[in-house]
């Protein structure tokens, strides 16, 4: 059985590998193509945007707000990036002398993710030369990637793991079908997804052999650990929501009471709650791998963590 086993999982890093060869894509050649974004269209599509909860909203202003949250969608992924690919290099040292199709599948990883981080760094200084000055994003990615590197193995990998996933979920579930964003930037989260879909397996099959390895302690203070790393992202997107709500406000063109302002900064941060925490916790497959990995209690654990996020 655990030769059966071992030759399955094989079977799944040759198989990245296969398709990582297969979907490679290039920024300039394949993505941006000498094009610029059209700020005449939407960044990001409204089921990630939540901008229809904010009805005093013209459509002009709602097209702004879908393109603030767009570009903070790509510099977070440029920013969790900074973490998964030292983390997944790191982790290609247990297959340096053993699977060498598992070693080129991390090594393949590394190198798409090195690459997506240029990319959504082109995306930034894209951008700002058609938007509105003034927009920061404040998050600084060295540091969050210390903090979370700096976390157990089997939490940083829960963490990547719900990243990749949610990532398709996007693609699959909203950008994908939205023909009304800006065909340049669809372009990019279209190629983006195609190596993206390839990490989510090498994810789940890196998060599963450590898993193997940790004792029911070990296992517990992980737990403990991720819901420490989500409370932090948290703390981010809290804090990014609030500059780009000013960012809005200054530069929509009109003045907006006190409740609608808090009406957009609530739909600012029940947005990006719902893009980089709810839509992965509530996506089937990370629930089905996580659950098979701890106890009904750290799932109530969890839960509870989550509650005042997702609620």
């Amino acid at each position: 059985m655990e030769a059966v086993q071992k030759m399955q999982t094989h079977d799944r890093y040759a198989k990245s590998v296969e398709v990582s060869k297969r979907v490679r894509w290039e920024i300039d050649r394949d993505v941006i193509r000498g094009r610029k974004f059209d700020v005449s269209k939407k960044f990001l599509p409204d089921g990630l945007s939540k901008v229809g909860r904010l009805d005093f909203l013209g459509a002009n202003e709602k097209r702004l707000m879908s393109q603030i949250q767009g570009r903070t969608y790509a510099n977070m992924f440029g920013l969790v990036e900074r973490f998964i690919a030292p983390k997944i290099s790191e982790m290609s040292r247990d297959h340096w002398l053993g699977d060498q199709v598992a070693f080129e599948a991390m090594v393949r990883f590394t190198d798409e993710e090195l690459k997506h981080q240029e990319l959504f760094r082109r995306i930034e200084r894209m951008v700002a030369q058609d938007m509105p000055g003034g927009y920061t994003f404040l998050p600084q990615p060295n540091d969050v990637a210390g903090v979370v590197l700096g976390k157990p193995t089997w939490s940083v990998l829960a963490l990547i793991c719900h990243i990749e996933l949610f990532v398709l979920a996007h693609y699959r579930e909203a950008i994908e079908k939205d023909e009304q964003l800006s065909e340049l930037w669809k372009d990019v989260f279209t190629f983006h997804a195609r190596e993206e879909s390839q990490h989510a397996i090498i994810d789940e099959l890196e998060w599963r052999r450590e898993d193997a390895r940790l004792s029911p302690g070990e296992r517990d203070q992980a737990v403990d650990e991720l819901i420490a790393l989500v409370a932090a992202v948290d703390g981010i997107l809290q804090m990014q929501a609030k500059a780009d709500t000013d960012y809005f406000v200054r530069v929509a063109g009109r003045a907006f009471d006190r409740k609608q302002v808090e009406a957009i900064g609530g739909t600012f941060l029940y947005a990006y709650r719902w893009q980089y925490i709810t839509s992965g916790v509530q996506d089937e497959r990370f629930g089905k791998i996580l659950g098979g990995m701890i106890t009904e209690g750290q799932m109530q654990r969890i839960g509870a963590a989550l509650a005042p996020i997702v609620g």
